[in-house]
C-alpha cells in the first residue's frame, strides 16, 4: 500500500466477494437495522500468554474513508452479480456507525473483544474483511515482537525484516507493530517516515566483498560514517575483529565506531571471544551487536549463556512470527435489531450480545479479565472505549504509535511474573463471564439448540 494507507480510492473493495453478495440481499430484503459484530481471538498460540491489540487505527481510517468509485462500480457491475439497484446503493455508501476498541497497545486474552463495531447491518458487514486483515497481523506481529523483546532482557532489538516480510505492507505495518511492541528502532526506510520510527542500519557483506580488502572497506566506511556498526564475519568473524582494534589504533582519538555486528556462526562463543579481543584492546565502549536467524528462544538461550550482546538484529522469523504466523480470531454477529445472536458449531461458539471488559488488579498486577454486557455494571476498569462515532473517529482512536508504545510497555508492567514466560503460563490469565452474558449465553444457547433439532 505505498500509495497511502487506504489503497486510494478503490481500496473498499478490499473485501470477500460473499460480503458483497450478502450485502445485496440485505439491502434487496431491507435488513437494516443494527447490528453489533465483535473482533476477538478465540485461543492463544501455543506457549503465548496474551496478545497487544494493534492495527486499529489502521482500521479506522479506512473505515472513515471507505468509498466506491465509479471504476469500482464499473467492475463490480462487469462481474455480473450485482443490480443496478446495489449499485446504486454502494455509489452512496458510507460508514455511520460507531466503533469501540481496546486502545493500541493494550494487552488482551482469549473471548475478549478488541473491537465492536455497532452500526447498520450492511455497514458492519462490509468492513469485516479489511478489520481482520488489519487487526489479526498487526496484533499477531506486536505480540510476537514483545516476546522478542522480553527474551532480549533489556538488550536492544531492532527489525531487520522487511526483505521477507509477505509483502510491502506486512513489512511497513510490521514495523509499526514491532515499534508498538518495544522494538528499538527499523531498518525499513519508508515505515520510519510513515510512522516517525527512528530508522537504523549497519552494512552488509557485499559492501565488503565489493573491496579487495576487508580492512579498507572498514576504514572506508568508518570514514564516512564514523559512529557505525562494522560488519566483520565476511570471512573470518575474530580476523575481522582484529581488523576494527588495528583501525581503532590508526585512527586514533578519530575512531567513534559504536559496535561491530556478528551474523554466523556461534554467536554466543563468538561474541565472548569479541568481546576480550576488544577489551584487551581498551575499546570497552565498543558494544556488540548480533543477528542471524534470530527469534525470542534463541535470544534467550543468549541470555541464559551470559553472550555479552548489547543488541540484537531481528529479521525474518520475527517478521513472519514462524512459530505462530496466525492468530485463530473471528469477527462474529453478537447482536441484531436488540436480540443476541451467537454461533453453536463445535469449538467456534461465539458470546452473544454487546459487551464491555472489566480489568481487576490485586497487589499491583492484573489479577482477572470479566467480559459482560455493556450494560451490566461490574467491578474492575472498562477497557472497550468508544474510537468512533457517527462513522467520525474520536480522539480516542487518533493515530499515536508513540501512546501505544507507551501504553504496551505500561501494562506489561503490570502482567504477573508467570505470563512474561515464554512458555504457557499456569495457571492462564482468567478471564470469566459475567452473571448476565453468562445467562444470556445459555439461554440463547438452549433456544438455537431447540430450534435446530426441531
Amino acid at each position: 500500500m505505498l500509495r497511502g494507507r487506504d489503497g486510494g480510492a478503490d481500496f473498499a473493495l478490499f473485501t470477500d466477494l460473499y460480503i458483497l453478495t450478502m450485502l445485496q440481499a440485505y439491502v434487496r430484503k431491507g435488513m437494516a437495522e443494527t447490528a453489533v459484530f465483535d473482533f476477538f481471538i478465540r485461543r492463544l498460540p501455543r506457549r503465548w500468554n496474551y496478545v497487544i491489540a494493534c492495527g486499529i487505527a489502521d482500521v479506522l481510517h479506512f473505515v472513515e474513508n471507505a468509498h466506491f468509485s465509479e471504476d469500482a462500480l464499473v467492475y463490480l457491475s462487469s462481474l455480473g452479480h450485482f443490480s443496478q439497484e446495489f449499485l446504486d446503493y454502494l455509489a452512496g455508501f458510507r460508514f455511520t456507525g460507531d466503533i469501540y476498541a481496546l486502545p493500541e497497545g493494550s494487552i488482551a486474552f482469549p473471548s475478549e473483544p478488541l473491537l465492536e463495531v455497532v452500526a447498520p447491518l450492511p455497514e458492519a458487514q462490509l468492513v469485516e474483511t479489511f478489520l481482520i486483515n488489519q487487526v489479526h497481523f498487526q496484533s499477531l506481529m506486536a505480540s510476537k515482537a514483545a516476546r522478542v523483546v522480553r527474551a532480549a532482557a533489556g538488550a536492544t532489538v531492532v527489525d531487520f525484516g522487511s526483505r521477507r516480510a509477505h509483502g510491502t505492507d506486512a513489512a511497513i505495518k510490521g514495523a509499526r507493530a514491532f515499534h508498538v511492541a518495544g522494538v528499538a528502532a527499523t531498518s525499513n526506510v519508508f515505515a520510519g517516515r510513515q510512522y516517525g520510527l527512528p530508522v537504523r542500519g549497519t552494512m552488509a557483506h557485499s559492501y565488503v566483498q565489493a573491496h579487495d580488502d576487508e580492512s579498507e572497506a572498514l576504514r572506508h566506511f568508518a570514514a564516512l560514517y564514523p559512529e557505525t556498526v562494522l560488519l566483520v564475519d565476511t570471512y573470518d568473524t575474530l580476523a575481522g575483529v582484529r581488523k576494527v582494534v588495528a583501525l581503532a589504533e590508526e585512527m586514533g582519538k578519530d575512531f567513534a565506531v559504536r559496535a561491530i555486528r556478528l551474523d554466523s556462526g556461534d554467536l554466543g562463543a563468538l561474541a565472548h571471544a569479541a568481546r576480550r579481543v576488544l577489551d584487551d584492546a581498551g575499546l570497552h565502549r565498543v558494544e556488540i551487536f548480533a543477528s542471524n536467524s534470530l527469534e525470542e528462544y534463541a535470544i534467550a538461550d543468549l541470555v541464559r549463556r551470559g553472550a555479552p550482546i548489547d543488541g540484537y538484529g531481528v529479521g525474518t522469523r520475527m517478521s513472519v512470527s514462524s512459530d505462530a504466523p496466525t492468530l485463530d480470531c473471528a469477527y462474529k454477529l453478537v447482536e441484531y435489531a436488540g436480540k443476541g445472536r451467537m454461533k453453536l458449531s463445535a469449538h467456534k461458539t461465539s458470546l452473544p450480545g454487546r459487551k464491555q471488559v472489566y480489568r481487576q488488579c490485586e497487589r499491583g498486577a492484573f489479577a482477572r479479565d470479566v467480559i459482560a454486557l455493556a450494560d451490566e455494571p461490574s467491578a474492575g476498569a472498562p477497557l472497550l472505549v468508544p474510537v468512533m462515532r457517527n462513522g467520525a473517529r474520536l480522539p480516542a482512536g487518533r493515530d499515536d504509535v508513540t501512546a501505544a508504545r507507551e501504553r504496551a510497555h505500561r501494562h506489561r508492567e503490570f502482567l504477573p511474573p508467570r505470563l512474561h514466560s515464554l512458555d504457557e503460563a499456569q495457571p492462564p490469565y482468567e478471564v470469566a463471564l459475567s452473571e448476565g452474558l453468562s445467562a444470556l449465553r445459555d439461554r440463547l444457547g438452549a433456544e438455537l439448540a431447540k430450534g435446530a433439532g426441531s
